[in-house]
Parts: C-alpha cells; sequence; structure tokens
C-alpha cells in the first residue's frame, strides 16, 4: 500500500485527502483498517466525515506535506489581495 508520492502507508499514519472526486476541501485523517492487494477503498479514515475509506493513491502522508511546503514564513498571505 502506497500513498499518491509511493510512500508506503501504515495504519496510524495521519495523512491529507486530496480534493477531487465529491471532497470539496482536503481533510486531514487518521489512516486505520488498511488492506494490501485492494486497488481502490483500501484503507479506513478517523475524520468527522460521512467517507468511510479512500484510495490511498489520492492521499498524501502529512510530513510529505509539510516538507512540500517548506519553510511556513515563506507562504504568501493572499487573504488581503
Amino acid at each position: 500500500m502506497h500513498y499518491a508520492n509511493g510512500r508506503t502507508a501504515k495504519n496510524g499514519d495521519h495523512i491529507i485527502v486530496i480534493p477531487g472526486g465529491d471532497y470539496q476541501k482536503p481533510l486531514i485523517c487518521i489512516l486505520y483498517d488498511a488492506v494490501a492487494g485492494n486497488d481502490s477503498c483500501n484503507g479506513s479514515l478517523a475524520v468527522r466525515t460521512d467517507v468511510p475509506c479512500t484510495n490511498l493513491a489520492e492521499c498524501l502522508h502529512v510530513d510529505d506535506l509539510k516538507a512540500s511546503i517548506g519553510d511556513i514564513k515563506s507562504v504568501k498571505d493572499t487573504s488581503q489581495s
């Protein structure tokens, strides 16, 4: 089982679901009941939502998202634009 960027998925991981399909915004969740060998709906997410499972190829581990953002001070505030 792997995430969208190839990282190995493990139960207990904190992940982010990237928007797509019926999702309206990113969801930060905890992965549980992940099952190797399935191509879709191969993990369940602990989050307040009616989406009980997801395809891990649509997700990223929170640490990978943090690394891709880099220095948080360099993120420009666009709220006043």
